[in-house]
């Protein structure tokens, strides 16, 4: 396969060398930049270039040359943390330099926090005593596996002109074509991103989907990548070396998946990573393997606060599809495996993690129903859109990304349309400890009710299906706010502008749960109202399997009047009485004009504003009236004028 181009975004690269003073650092980079070996040294060079045509990648270098002088520790610092690489030099001839590589040199990389490809570089070979001949492997083996930010070892003599130019070549190399993302030295085999990344490569190129690439499609892939065809014979040969090794690594239709990834280890052993990297490169892959920023639309989810983004039709019917083919013995229930599956050509599977692991229904089999499935996708597009969109492209969406994903209509204007047209709605779900927050979202699951109580520390989120009258489906996600983090919430001017609708728990058997569950409603209804963001609101009377306690219907009568919205609805996680809480959380997101709770201070505001408003009509009249008079009477005026 032909060599790389110049990798995207790379416009020069910035190689620092450090070592001991006398290592012969200075004389390293003149021989290479002038290939002459210099008589007169000065103690510190100036930034010396080299030229972009003076390796095949086409991308120039700028070497930096440091003082090892304990005063100049400051700037030697502050260059090692802008490198792209960094060049460690020894003296062959000074055993207590190679010493300090690992006492001194790479302790200190570490402790600056640069995290760059090391090459260690052991320079004057020609002075090395000849009675002490060690292998380079033998040297540096030990030193290697303690410290595996070293790319690659060398030594070189600038006398002599011995392997001057591959040093930064080598360092060249391992900024452009990095092993660390690849390969895992110590095992010796493809770490995991790169698999998931060229098993995706391999799907894309497998365009009649019989699980190998046939000699056309290794063509086309070659082309592609390459700007070159492969001959007949170099096909040929291609095979052959893979199924000298491998067997199963060609088959009668071609080139298998485990023949590509080994064609790709093969090359990485070889030292040839500028091939794997360009294959990369040539899928959108940067040096993360993950997707380049490029290839995701951010501008088509630029969103007001109080907007939200949900996926298309389009996107959800692709879904669909994905989920019978990797369901297959079509029984609506995904396994994990399976859904590992799925995610087998991501970097990574995107829920495996907080707040996606525990968010949705699971089967009696622990697997996922396609309403699920389809739910953990719409809790990562209203999350994070680009995350979401991101997976989609891994898993083979063809689609224009933009096509995917549809940003709502701002809330407010739902509210003067008095009608929300959205498809997935986020609820708040507030209330005091104990109150029955997560026993209301591990309801919504379908969970078994659990007796004892353990205290919410972090936000838990439960999303699932909601059905309609009439067959309409709606998604609904619960966000469970822990009472000791709404004050952190309310922090932030827009808290609120994701929020569909906000619930209030309580117990309803504990009248202090009672009075802290109102004192968290007024304080969200009024923060709503000095920002512009209110929400409809829901008060749930939990544990409605106990007795409630004195009063509690006259108190929760009297506040929900006072504050103008519906009496508390009354549940039982224990009895699975759930009064039709989520269709009826759902109706009042639907519906963002009604249910706003209105505070004292609301209140009164508004009469204020209502009273200077009628203040300036009444002037606004009167002034009217006032030019009306005098418009009359210039008349009267002028007509007396022109009589007399």
């Amino acid at each position: 396969m032909a060599k790389s181009s110049n990798p995207e975004g790379k416009t020069v690269v910035r190689i620092v060398v450090a070592g001991d003073r006398g290592t012969g650092k200075s004389s390293l980079i003149v021989t290479a930049a002038a290939d002459t070996f210099p008589t007169n040294v000065p103690r510190l060079l100036p930034p010396t270039r080299l030229p972009e045509d003076f390796y095949p990648d086409r991308v120039p270098i700028t070497i930096i040359d440091t003082s090892s002088n304990p005063e100049d520790r400051g700037k030697l610092a502050e260059e090692l943390k802008r490198a792209d690489a960094v060049v460690l030099t020894y003296a062959c001839d000074q055993p207590e330099t190679l010493n300090r590589l690992s006492t001194f040199w790479l302790p200190e990389l570490r402790q600056l926090e640069v995290k760059v490809p090391v090459i260690v570089v052991g320079c004057k070979l020609d002075l090395r005593d000849d009675q002490q001949q060690v292998s380079l492997e033998q040297v540096m083996s030990p030193i290697m596996q303690q410290f595996r930010e070293i790319e690659t070892c060398i030594e070189c003599s600038a006398y002599k002109h011995i392997q001057i130019p591959e040093v930064f070549y080598y360092a060249q190399k391992a900024v452009l074509h990095p092993t660390g993302p690849l390969f895992d030295q110590e095992s010796q085999t493809l770490k995991p991103r790169c698999v998931r990344a060229l098993k995706r490569i391999f799907i894309l190129c497998d365009h009649d989907r019989d699980g190998a690439l046939s000699d056309a499609e290794l063509n086309d892939f070659q082309v592609k990548c390459f700007n070159a065809p492969l001959q007949p014979s170099e096909i040929v040969g291609v095979k052959r070396v893979v199924q000298d090794k491998l067997v199963e690594g060609v088959n009668e239709r071609g080139l298998t998946l485990t023949g590509f990834l080994f064609l790709h280890a093969l090359f990485i052993e070889k030292g040839r990573l500028e091939t794997t990297w360009t294959v990369l490169r040539k899928f959108g892959y940067n040096n993360d393997i993950k997707l380049s920023d490029d290839l995701i639309p951010y501008s088509s989810f630029k969103r007001a606060p109080d907007q939200s983004v949900e996926l298309t039709n389009e996107a959800i019917e692709f879904l669909k599809g994905v989920y019978e083919l990797f369901d297959g013995d079509l029984d609506n229930n995904l396994r994990p495996i399976e859904v590992e599956d799925v995610f087998s050509t991501a970097p990574e599977s995107p829920w495996n993690d907080a707040p996606y692991k525990h968010a949705v229904e699971k089967t009696a089999l622990g697997g996922l129903s396609l309403d699920a499935f389809l739910s953990e996708w719409a809790l990562m597009t209203l999350l994070d859109p680009a995350r979401s969109l991101e997976n989609l492209i891994y898993i083979g969406y063809h689609g224009d990304p933009s096509s995917a994903i549809s940003v709502t209509r701002r809330r407010h204007l739902d509210r003067k349309k008095k009608q929300s047209e959205r498809n997935v709605f986020q609820c708040f779900v507030f209330g005091p400890v104990n109150a029955g927050k997560s026993a209301l979202l591990n309801s919504f699951l379908g969970r078994p009710y659990i007796d004892s109580c353990s205290p919410t520390t972090d936000e838990q989120y439960a999303v699932n299906v909601v059905e309609l009258p009439g067959g309409i489906k709606k998604t609904l996600v619960l966000r469970e706010i822990p009472e000791d983090g709404v004050a952190k919430l309310l922090a932030s001017k827009e808290s609120l502008a994701t929020c569909d609708i906000a619930v209030f728990v309580h117990d309803s058997s504990d009248e202090s749960s009672w009075k802290r569950a109102t004192e968290l409603l007024v304080d969200v209804a009024g923060h709503g109202e000095d920002t512009g963001y209110e929400v409809p609101c829901l008060i749930v009377a939990a544990k409605d399997d106990l007795d409630s306690f004195p009063m509690a219907i006259q108190d929760s009568t009297r506040v929900s009047q006072d504050m103008g919205i519906e009496a508390p609805i009354p549940i039982s996680a224990k009895l699975s009485d759930f009064n039709n809480i989520f269709r009826r959380i759902v109706n009042a997101a639907e519906h963002p004009h009604l249910s706003i709770p209105e505070t004292e201070a609301g209140r009164s505001r508004k009469q204020y504003h209502r009273l200077i408003n009628r203040s300036l009509m009444f002037v606004s009249v009167g002034a009217a009236v006032a030019i009306v008079g005098l418009a009359a009477y210039r008349v009267y005026a002028a007509r007396k004028s022109t009589s007399s």
